[in-house]
Parts: structure tokens; C-alpha cells; sequence
């Protein structure tokens, strides 16, 4: 609610990390990298859905869920090449600097 406040997301997967399987994540990061915040929200909104998890489970292309005003030609390029490593990264990170089990979730502020 605030214009000063920024959030964040550190992916911590309790399965293999495979492309299968981190559609959503894959997503979630790649709209941080190449969308406007307006837009960003509201694609978010769209992909935290259960249905969205399912449909792109079932073979969806993540493209279907786009919202318009999306760079979608920005976007689906970085989608495409972002690779597996920045979600092993995070993973990770959570795991041995944070101490986080795996698939554990966890809410971290660094404020003023």
C-alpha cells in the first residue's frame, strides 16, 4: 500500500528444479526483470492464481497469460533463456545462508 515499499522473491523448492517444474518461478522472476510495477502487479495477481498453476502444469504456454500492456516480446525472450541456475541460486542461498529447509517459507525485512 505504500510507494516506499519494494518486495522481493527468493525462490526455496523442496523438488528438483527442472524446467517442468518451474514455470511459475521461471515466470515470477522474468516479469521482475522486464515489466513496469503496474504491470508487474497485476501479472502477478494473475499467475498466484491456483487455476494458472494448474493450467501451465498441464502443458499451458505461459504466454496465454500475459496481461495486455505486458512487453510480451521483452519478456518471452528473457523467459526463454533465463535457465534453472538463478532458481538453484536462490535455493541455495535459502538453504545455507539463511538456514531454511527445503521448501520452507519465510518472510525477511530489511527496513529502516
Amino acid at each position: 500500500t505504500s510507494s516506499h515499499t519494494r518486495v522481493g522473491i527468493l525462490n526455496n523448492p523442496s523438488l528438483q528444479i527442472k524446467e517442468d517444474n518451474t514455470a511459475i518461478a521461471r515466470g515470477i522472476l522474468t516479469a521482475f526483470l522486464t515489466q513496469s510495477n503496474s504491470n508487474l502487479k497485476s501479472f502477478l495477481s494473475k499467475l498466484s492464481k491456483e487455476e494458472t498453476a494448474k493450467s501451465l502444469t498441464a502443458g499451458t504456454k505461459i504466454a496465454k497469460f500475459l496481461i495486455p500492456g505486458m512487453d510480451d516480446d521483452t519478456f518471452e525472450k528473457k523467459y526463454n533463456t533465463l535457465g534453472l541456475d538463478l532458481i538453484k541460486t536462490h535455493q541455495m542461498f535459502c538453504q545455507e545462508v539463511l538456514k531454511l529447509l527445503p521448501g520452507q517459507m519465510a518472510v525477511m525485512s530489511n527496513g529502516r
